[in-house]
Order: structure tokens, then C-alpha cells, then sequence
């Protein structure tokens, strides 16, 4: 059994940059991640370009340049790739955590490394920051699993020359209409509200009602796909329903943390926000030891923090590690 001080579940921004802050007080954290690093970032589409500056998603003091206003995925990726070669952090890739039990003390953490044995570490505390592009919202429609429908969008290209509907209103949903509208795609937007949402960046907002306009992009508001097909999805309208020709869907209706995880462990969930109780000036969890950074420290709402506000949590927590510490 291989023990350690500080355990780390994830090896996105925030779980990085909780380790960095955790060997500033001398502390060698390991992080054991199911992915590679900052997978969730890898998952985004591959032509995306972040809302924040580069400078809003720096971590451990390394400055993150562009030559453009705001970075785009793949500047990101070799970004933290650099941070966590630059501060010579221990990672463990493609390591699933199947089980954290707190015993004696201690917690005891069981996982499952890629096409290897499975492993067992005991850890002095453990801090939980996973994501959450794991776990998209399911639609619970007939259909949902059939092998042309996808909770993930990458890029337009396999699309184009397609009947394509995109399930969603906000801007993952409109920037893939976009792109596939730009391949020659037959895009059909379904959409449950009244309007466009509020949420839609301002700069693409125009050129999106503009093609709708054209005819190029066929927007559907107060609308919802009731089931799916092999070659046709069913559109339930205000007043009416009709079934369509269509060769894919993109169900583009966000993603949720992943409780499932945190309730084994026995930490709380507050029943009105559905966060996980910690307190929010050391991260730490209502289990004593177990600590959360990120977006799994989140509510319903999983857009309440981002990486630019996430990338803090690693400070508290090693704040409060080294006060405890302190004789």
C-alpha cells in the first residue's frame, strides 16, 4: 500500500494548481487523474476560444502569453502541459479512483490504473477536483442511445452535407450551429425557451440570427425533441409535433459535477443548492481531511465557478493544511 500526505483527484487547472500550492508549503501532493491532464479542456471543441483572458487562467505563477485576446483551447493545453512540467508535480494518468473510505484517521483510496492491476494508497487528506464534462445532462428520451447522437461537440467537418439538430440555446449549442453551418450541414436548432438566451456571446449573437434570418440555420424556440430515430427525431412544438429526416443530433445540454462520488465518501450534499457542504474558507468538507477544488464544489448550476475563480481553492486549502500543521 503506497502512502502519501495529500492525495489530489483530478488533474484539471484547479487540481494542478492545488498541488502547486500545496508544495509551497512542503508538501509533494500526488495526483491521480482517469484522463490525461486538464482533460476537460482536451474534450472542449477543437477549434474553441475561451470567454476569459489569458491572464484569468494562469496558475503557479507562470505566465500564460497569446498573441491573441483571449486563448484558444489548444494555447491552453500546451499551457498547463508546461505548469505542470515547470513545477515537476507527480501525476498519475489514466488511474481511475474507484473508492475513497476515511479509516483510522487516514482515508484509504482503491483505483483502477489502464490495462494494470489495481491499486491501493493510503493518504493522510485527500482533495477531490474533479470536473464534470464526465456527466452530461441526459435528455431521458427514447433514442438517446443510439450511436448518432452525441453529448460532445469537437468540430464540424464528419457533419457537413448532414441533417444535423442541435438540442440546447446557449453558446456550446449556437457555436456548433455556426460551425456546421459553415460545412454546408443542415443544422435545426431546438430550443425549450421562449428567446435567445441571455448567456449567448454578444459578438456571435448577430451572425447567428442573421443565418437564422437567411434560412441557413432553422431555429425552433419553445420546442423540445421527445424521441429519436435511425433516420428521424420527433419535435414536440407549442401546438403541435412533427417528425423530421435527420442523420445526427447534438445534444448539447450541459454537464453536471459528479455526486455520486462525494456522497460514498460521506459528505453531505445541501438539499436546496445540491453543493456539497465544506466550509468556503478552507474547502474542506463536512468528512474531516477531505477537501474539494473546482467545479465539483459547485451546485446545480456548474457554470458558478470557473477555472479563473476555481484556481484559488488549492491556496485555501493548503492554508488551512499548514495551520493545522503548525505546532
Amino acid at each position: 500500500m503506497q502512502q502519501e500526505q495529500v492525495i489530489i483527484v483530478g488533474a484539471g487547472p484547479c487540481g494542478l494548481a492545488a498541488a502547486i500550492a500545496l508544495k509551497k508549503i512542503g508538501i509533494n501532493p500526488l495526483i491521480i487523474e482517469k484522463a490525461s491532464i486538464v482533460h476537460s479542456i482536451y474534450q472542449y471543441p477543437t477549434y474553441m476560444q475561451f470567454f476569459s483572458t489569458a491572464e484569468k487562467l494562469e496558475i503557479g505563477g507562470v505566465p500564460f502569453t497569446t498573441p491573441q485576446d483571449k486563448p484558444t483551447r489548444i494555447e491552453a493545453l500546451h499551457y498547463y502541459r508546461k505548469v505542470a512540467q515547470k513545477h515537476e508535480l507527480r501525476v498519475h494518468q489514466y488511474e481511475e479512483v474507484t473508492s475513497i473510505e476515511p479509516k483510522d484517521g487516514c482515508f484509504i483510496l482503491e483505483t483502477q490504473p489502464m490495462n494494470r492491476a489495481p491499486r491501493v494508497y493510503k493518504a493522510e487528506r485527500v482533495v477531490v477536483a474533479t470536473g464534470y464534462f464526465d456527466n452530461p445532462n441526459m435528455l431521458g428520451i427514447p433514442g438517446e442511445e443510439l450511436p448518432k447522437v452525441s453529448h460532445f461537440f469537437r468540430e464540424a467537418h464528419p457533419y457537413t452535407g448532414t441533417k444535423t439538430v442541435i438540442i440546447g440555446g446557449n453558446n456550446s449549442a449556437i457555436d456548433a450551429a455556426l460551425e456546421l453551418a459553415r460545412v454546408g450541414a443542415e443544422v435545426t436548432v431546438v430550443y425549450r425557451g421562449e428567446k435567445y438566451s441571455d448567456n449567448i456571446k454578444p459578438w456571435v449573437l448577430p451572425t447567428f440570427k442573421s443565418l437564422v434570418e437567411q434560412g441557413v440555420i432553422h431555429m425552433m424556440f419553445r420546442s423540445q425533441v421527445i424521441s429519436i430515430q435511425p433516420d428521424s427525431v420527433t419535435i414536440r412544438m407549442p401546438e403541435d409535433q412533427l417528425e423530421m429526416d435527420n442523420d445526427f443530433v447534438l445534444a448539447l445540454t450541459g454537464f453536471r459535477p459528479d455526486r455520486k462520488f462525494l456522497e460514498k465518501t460521506g459528505v453531505e450534499m445541501d438539499a436546496e443548492s445540491d453543493r456539497p457542504v465544506y466550509n468556503p474558507e478552507t474547502m474542506e468538507t463536512n468528512v474531516r481531511g477531505l477537501y474539494v477544488a473546482g467545479v465539483v464544489a459547485s451546485g446545480r448550476n456548474a457554470n458558478e465557478i470557473f477555472i479563473e475563480s476555481g484556481r484559488f481553492h488549492g491556496d485555501l486549502i493548503a492554508e488551512h493544511i499548514r495551520a493545522i500543521r503548525q505546532p
